[in-house]
């Protein structure tokens, strides 16, 4: 039995190129993912840099920041559902020519009309790419190694996360303040031009699918499905990310009409699946693993994407850092979170669901010495006093997204992989955008306005997202206690 599962594995490994490609086919997805998710926070700090260059109002800088989310979280669902049917090798290849050249339009941008257009073009692109990435790691890992690629994908999304701010800071320092932000952008075409002739090369085309996915090309994209959803996720996203241009309550009105619109999509699809393939396959969250995996990721995103927010705010506004500066303060949590990605892949098919639990505890110890320190330092070295919890944070960090992306993706077949994704990205990025509106709005009750006190604004958005990476933790203190051992499948 054992030469035959041998032998079954080295046939699937022919299939999708061999041990010695898929190595390097997973350094490509990881590239173009770290890139797409890199602009999501790499542009906090060029906004002070976009409104100098093109003269940008208020309301265009929040479109260049929020517009970007929010077609990447619109485009999540059907792009991955998209690469399930029709081929991930082509959607990925479609979504990386998008993203180069709309990062070379947005370069380029000579007004903010322009400039709003190109990002929200990168955020339908990245939308695009990043469901494909999940897809590809369930296809061509199984068992450890599958664990281990999901840990590398984990280390790169906390790296660009963190990362940005301290990119986008040296960038400015090199170019200038006028045209530094232009850069920015610029700094996507190099990669996406190495990472394309490689992509093309190496990644896995629709003849070489893993063995259990043997159902074949399939040409039912479900059309209704997508426009219900996408209109649905417009709604709940919208007024979170215009939380502080759309000033009164009107705006939250749009949150039941989103909610309605998310019903009438899961009747439909309740409706359709029974003669059709859906968009999303409900009983997906019938599974424990998915279900509170999904919840946990959003929630913990909710959290995660906001420290980084109030921290860059406060640093460059409050304390008067240098874009250069705060983020070289940012990038503790950064180190962190990418060494103990990497590691928690590595073990997380041994441990199991109390990985991420322990690392939701560290991230909750290590930001409220965060706010500690923050609370006993109010001078310009708070940007070394809070260096050690935030290590310590991102340590714990590191541990919560790889594992909890394997775990939740581990039972999922390879045919629904990229829907499964889009599925918990969107989640993600509804998280990070609720979060951040969340957390700035309690943050900008006491940092604005004339008597602005930004240390108190700090310690209250910290404390916040303490609270979301809490309730998290609470989520996965139920998954380990109330349930059967949740680990990835080994084939």
């Amino acid at each position: 039995m054992g030469a035959t599962q041998a032998a079954s594995r080295g046939t699937a490994r022919r299939q999708e190129g061999g041990p010695d490609r898929r190595w390097p086919a997973l350094a490509v997805c990881l590239t173009a993912s770290f890139m797409t998710l890199l602009d999501v926070s790499i542009v906090n700090v060029a906004l002070p840099s976009i409104r100098t260059g093109i003269h940008a109002s208020q309301s265009g800088l929040q479109w260049v920041l929020s517009g970007y989310a929010l077609a990447f979280g619109l485009v999540l669902v059907p792009s991955g559902r998209l690469g399930d049917v029709r081929g991930r090798r082509t959607v990925f290849l479609v979504g990386l020519v998008f993203f180069t050249l709309a990062s070379a339009v947005a370069g380029a941008a000579q007004n903010e009309v322009w400039l709003v257009a190109a990002r929200l073009a990168q955020g339908v692109a990245g939308g695009i790419l990043v469901p494909q990435v999940s897809g590809f790691i369930q296809q061509m890992f199984r068992g450890a190694e599958r664990g281990r690629a999901f840990g590398l994908l984990g280390a790169t999304i906390g790296l660009s996360t963190a990362i940005g701010p301290l990119l986008g800071g040296l960038l400015i320092q090199l170019f200038g303040t006028q045209e530094g932000w232009r850069w920015v952008f610029y700094v996507n075409l190099p990669i996406g031009l190495v990472a394309l002739p490689l992509a093309v090369r190496l990644l896995p085309g629709p003849a070489q699918r893993e063995e259990g996915d043997r159902r074949g090309p399939r040409s039912d994209l479900d059309p209704l499905g997508v426009t219900l959803l996408g209109v649905g996720t417009v709604l709940l996203l919208l007024p979170f990310v215009q939380e502080r241009q759309w000033p009164g309550p009107a705006k939250w009105l749009l949150l039941p009409a989103a909610f309605a619109v998310l019903g009438g999509f899961v009747a439909w699809e309740r409706h359709y699946g029974r003669r059709h393939e859906p968009l999303v396959d409900l009983a997906l969250f019938r599974q424990r693993s998915y279900g509170l995996g999904t919840l946990l990721s959003l929630l913990y995103f909710a959290g995660f994407t906001s420290i980084f927010f109030v921290l860059t705010l406060y640093l460059q506004n409050g304390m008067g850092y240098s874009a250069l500066e705060a983020g070289l303060s940012i990038m503790p949590f950064a180190v962190g979170s990418g060494v103990a990605a990497a590691i928690g892949g590595r073990v997380v098919t041994r441990i199991g669901r109390p990985l991420p639990t322990v690392g939701l505890a560290m991230v909750v110890v290590g930001l409220l010495g965060t706010t500690l320190a923050v609370h006993l330092d109010t001078t310009r070295s708070v940007g070394l006093v809070t260096a050690l919890p935030l290590l310590f944070a991102g340590v714990g960090s590191g541990l919560v997204i790889s594992p909890n992306q394997t775990l939740t993706l581990g039972e999922v077949p390879v045919e629904r992989a990229g829907s499964a994704g889009g599925i918990l990205q969107t989640a993600q990025r509804i998280g990070s955008a609720a979060g951040i509106a969340a957390v700035g709005a309690v943050f900008f009750s006491r940092a604005a306005g004339p008597h602005a006190d930004w240390t108190a604004g700090l310690e209250l958005g910290l404390v916040t997202s303490t609270g979301l990476a809490a309730l998290a933790l609470v989520v996965a203190l139920v998954d380990v206690f109330t349930g059967p051992p949740n680990r990835p499948r080994s084939g």
